[in-house]
């Protein structure tokens, strides 16, 4: 029973985070604990020897600038490899520990299903220090051990694989912009008519080239954005912004896609609005979302309203006491239920034909939600239903 009570405390330290180093050294505590050895390490399995991950007891001994793997040249390391079973032995004559007043010597194998992916290595300056009762105590805790070791690794590759492809969308981003400006450029010039008269198909080819332009760069611009918030590395100048301005810029900024449609845009905002605490280009940009978002699922000829009020703080109740709520509504092509549920996702797309329509990654809102919770904000959605 005590062992019991002592090994769901083990399974709450190592199951406490995904940390593959902190995993190691909870377990090398717990077996120095219970085993009263003098030194002990443990570490990762590798080709060439052992990563040792944490130690006690060595001090300098473990350090080689030449080579950072501890060999496996004690014959009852070797053995616990190759047998996958727990070594004990008394260190006496040739035979020498790592410690070298060691003794006793007890490694442990740490397994994962069939495969032994570490070690756990403890000495004792007597050779009576460490009974079989204590081994088999540490055999079960390498197998308990082992699960954690194992998820943290399994965490910390898919971290550095995030981490990576973080990186080389960020870098493709990057390196797009510069031919798409390029492209954007000639095209508004020919346009322009500065090399000559343009027909009205070659205008209308034009305008093609110059939409599939724009909609590339706010892909690009997308992809950059996520993965800079995926890897934390976005930053925000936080600042006092007038609400009110920066409405009037998207406003301003979204009237050639309004227009193409034939909607109209109310604009509801009361005379003194409190300025909000916020990053003005991100704060501008949610609501160039919002707004496009509106812009291409209301129908022509349509119409969406965008209103900001002052509130009571009624989402937040650690929050600050008032807030301005802002919301876009729009008379737009409706969303089911199921997928009310996921608008907030990366790459979410609808199956709904009409939803597909419209052009787009599905990253928009997931960008959107994101730069609000930085700033320490909320968003959400509501439907109308309608009779």
């Amino acid at each position: 029973m005590e062992e019991l009570s002592v090994m769901q405390r083990i399974d709450r330290e190592l199951n406490a985070s995904l940390d593959v180093a902190r995993a190691m050294r909870i377990t090398l505590e717990w077996a120095l604990r219970q085993s009263a050895a003098q030194a002990g390490l443990i570490g990762v399995l590798e080709e060439g020897g052992v990563r040792v991950m944490a130690q006690e007891g060595y001090e300098d001994m473990l350090l080689d600038a030449e080579n950072p793997l501890l060999p496996l040249d004690q014959p009852a390391m070797r053995a616990a490899v190759e047998s996958g079973q727990p070594q004990r032995v008394t260190l006496e004559g040739s035979r020498r520990g790592i410690l070298p007043e060691a003794r006793q010597q007890a490694i442990v194998p740490i397994r994962r299903e069939a495969n032994v992916i570490g070690l756990i290595c403890l000495e004792s300056t007597s050779p009576d220090s460490q009974p079989s009762e204590s081994v088999n105590f540490l055999s079960r805790l390498s197998d308990h051990a082992a699960i954690a070791i194992a998820n943290a690794q399994l965490y910390s590759a898919v971290q550095a694989a995030n981490a990576a492809k973080s990186e080389f969308v960020s870098l493709v981003a990057h390196e797009l912009k510069n031919p798409m400006t390029s492209i954007k450029g000639y095209t508004e010039l020919l346009a322009a008519g500065a090399v000559g008269q343009v027909s009205e198909m070659q205008a209308s080819f034009l305008n093609t080239i110059r939409s599939n332009v724009e909609r590339m760069a706010t892909l690009v611009s997308d992809l950059n954005d996520n993965s800079k918030i995926e890897a934390g590395r976005l930053r925000l100048e936080f600042k006092a912004v007038d609400l009110g301005e920066v409405l009037d810029e998207v406003t301003r900024s979204s009237k050639r896609q309004i227009e193409e449609k034939k909607q109209t845009v109310a604009v509801e905002l009361p005379h003194k609005l409190p300025k909000v605490w916020a990053d003005r280009t991100r704060l501008a940009q949610v609501l160039v979302n919002l707004v496009s978002n509106a812009n291409k699922y209301t129908p022509e000829a349509g119409k969406f309203e965008i209103g900001a009020k002052r509130a009571k703080n009624q989402w937040d109740p650690e929050g600050a006491p008032e807030v301005v709520h802002v919301w876009v509504k729009d008379s737009g092509i409706g969303i089911s239920m199921e997928d009310q549920k996921k608008i907030f996702q990366k790459f979410f797309r609808s199956d709904d034909q009409k939803a597909r329509e419209a052009p787009g990654a599905g990253l928009g809102l997931n960008i959107t939600k994101s730069l609000i919770e930085m700033q320490g904000g909320h968003i959400w959605f509501e439907r109308e239903q309608r009779s």
